[in-house]
């Protein structure tokens, strides 16, 4: 059954493509932005959260007079969230001569795209997607979200330095973004006096894990680092506690939604995850997207969302030092641009790998609240090759 946010999204996404195909609505001087993601299939809560941020952040963009004299025009694609889908509409935005391309597609569809891309020369920026595969496509390619090995170090520090929590278990969701999260976690997990007791690992069509959490509850841990979406999260925390397990649950920002809260009820209280979004930030970036986002789609926003729209920016700032919309100006900008964006401070390393902090946010009363920040660059640094 499709929700009503979903019948809310698909509507922007509908009235977005539509755009994308009709005539422009800027017939001269304008610079074309190419954007792809699954706005319909399972991929479609991230897809259309993104292409909400996205034309929000374009809007926002050409309302204070463009870059360079130009204003932006998003050219939106529907990759279903498949591989298969995302290298014929690679190609079709290749044709309609896009500058660069913004993905909130997942790892699948990104890693198939990418090769299209960097074979034309075109900046590609991943703004959700995981696989370590696509910077090392090319140098055209680009990451917006830090990798799940990085945000997986995060995490092992945020349950032994900060929780100091010292008995975990891992559950793994067998997905690119759960291994990799999970390879991150048991890498620095001993640094922070961690004690892994087991790993389990789930699919990500599972719904009902009675089994695991008879053989976890065994386990007697003392902390739960769960790697995985709300829609898996969610009813498995709702069935931890049903259980009687106490042990804290940390999870990612792949969490960072208030459908996570929705669906674990009043078993999400505590919940602790590294973020993206900075809930609570008195910056006028992060607070102003929080605030203008909501206004915009009547929903709050979640990671997909925010990394999305801090993609836009970063492009944007790209394109006004390289004051050009040639691509290979934008891309040799891209690799020394810092700016302040939706998810804080932003910059490139020489892998092209994103450089930024990890906020931490707790579920409390219902919603999500700041619970601190992760700010260590050598435990963050990303791969530089």
């Amino acid at each position: 059954m499709m929700t009503t946010n979903c019948r809310h999204f698909l509507g922007i996404a509908i009235a977005l493509c539509a755009s994308a195909i009709a005539p422009a609505a800027f017939a001269q001087g304008t610079t074309k932005i190419g954007f792809h993601a699954g706005l319909t299939g399972p991929a479609a809560a991230d897809g259309n959260s993104g292409l909400a941020a996205a034309k929000l952040a374009v809007e926002q963009i050409n309302g204070s007079g463009g870059v360079n004299g130009k204003k932006l025009e998003l050219v939106v694609f529907d990759d279903q969230g498949k591989p298969e889908q995302a290298v014929p509409v690679a190609n079709k935005m290749v044709g309609d001569g896009v500058r660069a391309v913004v993905s909130t597609g997942f790892s699948g569809p990104s890693r198939a795209a990418a090769p299209v891309f960097q074979k034309a020369r075109i900046p590609y920026i991943a703004a959700i997607a995981f696989a370590p595969e696509i910077t090392r496509t090319g140098n055209y390619m680009f990451r917006a979200t830090s990798m799940g090995e990085v945000q997986g170090r995060a995490a092992a520090k945020l349950i032994g330095g900060t929780l100091h929590k010292k008995r975990a278990v891992l559950l793994t969701i067998k997905t690119d973004f759960g291994k990799t999260l999970a390879s991150g976690f048991k890498e620095a997990s001993a640094k922070y006096g961690i004690e892994l007791l087991k790993e389990y690992e789930y699919s990500p069509g599972d719904r009902q894990f009675g089994p695991l959490i008879a053989s976890l509850k065994a386990d007697n841990p003392d902390v739960i680092y769960a790697t995985g979406f709300y829609f898996t999260v969610g009813p498995l925390v709702a069935q931890l506690r049903s259980a009687g397990v106490s042990a804290d649950v940390v999870g990612a920002e792949s969490l960072s939604s208030q459908q996570y809260i929705d669906i674990a009820g009043q078993a999400a209280e505590g919940t602790v995850i590294t973020n993206v979004i900075d809930w609570g930030s008195q910056l006028p970036e992060i607070a102003g997207f929080l605030s203008a986002y909501e206004k915009a789609t009547g929903t709050k926003a979640e990671a997909a969302s925010a990394s999305t729209h801090a993609a836009i920016t970063v492009l944007a700032a790209a394109m006004r030092k390289a004051k050009s919309d040639d691509p290979g100006k934008i891309r040799d900008a891209l690799e020394t641009v810092e700016v302040t964006t939706a998810i804080g401070r932003v910059s490139f390393n020489k892998l092209h790998e994103v450089k930024k902090s990890f906020p931490l946010s707790i579920v409390r009363g219902g919603k999500w609240q700041r619970f601190g920040v992760i700010d260590d660059p050598v435990l963050l640094a990303p791969p530089e090759q």
